[in-house]
């Protein structure tokens, strides 16, 4: 029994080791993401990536997956989905507008990649979060009065 715990124990501690090494630096790993959200709009390059942190692309990619749980691409496109839905929230920006703004080359990449993300299309999502938001509630709510001098006979 006792050298069964010790070789769980050994186990478990090789294997939190590996998790804990092969990753990116702290300061690689917080240079880059910085890099990605400074440039989300713009077409981002792995090679640009790596070359910032002084690494091969093949190195820089298998250490940010370790580092971050996805790869460069995907931790990229889910800022660009998560920028998306603060525009979508918070401004009047056209669907085509923040497509672009959020670096999508279309609105039509755009609205896949946000679906296949969040299960509903960019419009459904605006539609969704605008009858959400407080302020549109109790303006919606409200009855529309009639204008002065107009006279509903039934």
């Amino acid at each position: 029994m006792a050298h069964f715990q010790q070789n769980a124990i050994r186990a478990y501690a090789t294997e939190t080791q590996k998790k804990t090494t092969g990753g990116l630096s702290p300061w690689r790993e917080n240079l880059v993401k910085q890099l990605i959200l400074d440039h989300l709009g713009d077409t981002l390059e792995v090679t640009e990536l790596a070359r910032a942190c002084a690494l091969s692309r093949s190195h820089f990619s298998r250490a940010f997956k370790c580092s971050t749980g996805v790869s460069p691409q995907d931790w990229i496109r889910q800022q660009r989905i998560a920028r998306a839905k603060q525009l979508i929230r918070n401004t009047d920006l056209t669907l085509t507008q923040i497509s672009l703004e959020c670096g999508f080359c279309d609105q039509a990449h755009f609205s896949h990649i946000f679906t296949r993300s969040e299960g509903i299309t960019p419009f459904a999502w605006r539609c969704r979060a605008m009858s959400t938001l407080p302020s549109l509630n109790s303006k919606r709510s409200q009855p529309s009065a009639a204008p002065t001098g107009v006279h509903i006979s039934l």
